[in-house]
């Protein structure tokens, strides 16, 4: 295949793998968030504790978490198809890779949250704060380097997720390298969609880590 051929392919494969990934990447924060946040709330200690909402909450996500994405993503066909209308393409495979990520996501903002300096959750009580009021003021602000770090880790899980999604019909790079480069014996192909997916992954790393380093440097600078 000549490169004029091929750019089209790769070009598409670019633009749906992105788009499957930041839009489930959204779909993930929303979800794992304030699931992450309710893990550290309701554990023995917290702010609201309650033991059977945190155990049944830590079992989901476990069970979230256990399941390899590929029977994850094939048992989730039918609710991907109520939710979009069919199970194939690049908006279809937002689902499962949201249900896949979600609670990835959330034990991460776990242990972010679970790091914060427990007596500056003391303070704010003690000045009559609420829960809410802890959560936004100090909690999340204290956590949100390790948050941002976290985001950065599950988009890129995200990227190799998506590529997985390709082998049923997801579209994407992962797509295109078993079409076009594996069932045609294409070696020049595949090792460029090789290479495109490390760019992503490099580019989605760098931007993440000088999120990171840029909230510290402010942190530091309002502590």
């Amino acid at each position: 295949m000549t490169w004029s051929e091929m750019q089209p392919l790769l070009s598409q494969g670019t633009v749906d793998t992105l788009y499957m990934v930041l839009w489930s990447a959204l779909v993930t924060v929303i979800g794992g968030l304030p699931l992450g946040i309710l893990l550290v709330l309701t554990d023995k200690g917290g702010l609201l504790q309650n033991v059977v909402v945190n155990k049944v909450v830590g079992a989901i996500v476990n069970i979230g978490r256990s399941l390899p994405f590929i029977i994850l993503l094939i048992a989730l066909i039918p609710f991907t198809t109520w939710v979009v209308g069919t199970f194939i393409g690049p908006s279809a495979m937002i689902v499962p890779l949201a249900v896949g990520a979600i609670p990835f996501f959330a034990r991460l903002v776990e242990t972010a949250v679970r790091e914060v300096d427990h007596g500056l959750v003391e303070a704010v009580q003690s000045m009559g704060g609420s829960v809410p009021t802890i959560v936004r003021k100090v909690l999340l602000p204290q956590a949100l380097p390790s948050i941002v770090s976290g985001v950065t880790t599950t988009v890129i899980v995200l990227i190799g997720y998506s590529a997985m999604a390709g082998a049923v019909g997801g579209e994407g790079l992962g797509s295109k390298a078993v079409t076009y480069g594996f069932q045609r014996f294409d070696n020049q192909f595949m090792l460029i969609t090789v290479v495109l997916l490390v760019v992503i992954v490099t580019v989605v790393q760098l931007i993440g880590d000088l999120a990171v380093r840029l909230l510290a440097r402010r942190g530091r600078a309002t502590s």
